[in-house]
């Protein structure tokens, strides 16, 4: 019985070994449109973007840095999307995580969503208990109050750091681990230039 164990724990990890790529195909897939639209916008609004940059932001040259953060999420986007230079078009998405964590939403806490129940409620989001409530009451006074919450609940946007640093951490994870074995160009590049009996495991 042991041995028959043994055997299926052996072939589950060979397995696993092979499709070690596919989280990360996740990740790289599930951040490609977060960044895709976050640079879109960028261009789109350059000059009100430019504005926020070096008015409520303080940064010097902001339009040079509105457009390599536009540039770095558009182009970052797309080579995730392939798994072309993971590793590298990490770098600079996480430094714009990092600035729109600490500069942009630190102030306002954790939470991206106001929910005075959780245990990282601060004072801002209990606060925005009460006028949630509020404005709850607003909508279902209204005539068509079914209709104005037809698409979802009434709720206060917290902006806090939750999105930016979870964004963080899955380009941190493919830093570390790139592309994805099969799943990516880099592996199939890194494949073709290396000897056989050193193919990588995890790209």
């Amino acid at each position: 019985m042991l041995e028959f164990v043994m055997k299926w724990y052996r072939c589950g990890k060979e397995f696993l070994c092979h499709a070690i790529g596919l989280p990360l195909l996740g990740l790289r897939i599930y951040l490609f449109p977060i960044f895709l639209q976050a640079g879109w916008q960028k261009f789109a609004s350059f000059d009100s973007q430019v504005r926020w940059f070096g008015n409520s932001l303080g940064l010097p040259f902001p339009e040079l840095m509105v457009f390599l953060a536009g540039t770095a999420e558009l182009v970052g986007a797309c080579l995730l999307l392939l798994g072309l230079m993971t590793r590298a078009i990490t770098i600079p998405l996480m430094v714009t995580m990092l600035v729109a964590a600490f500069l942009v939403h630190a102030d306002n806490g954790w939470l991206a969503l106001s929910d005075s129940t959780s245990w990282l409620a601060n004072e801002r989001v209990m606060e925005a208990a009460e006028k949630k409530e509020i404005i709850r009451d607003w909508v279902n006074e209204h005539e068509d109050a079914k209709w104005l919450q037809s698409s979802g609940s009434v709720t206060i946007l917290n902006n806090g750091m939750e999105f930016a640093i979870t964004y963080f951490l899955m380009l941190f994870v493919l830093f570390f681990y790139g592309g994805g074995r099969y799943v990516s160009i880099d592996y199939w590049i890194d494949k073709w230039r290396r000897p056989p009996s050193t193919e990588p495991t995890t790209e």
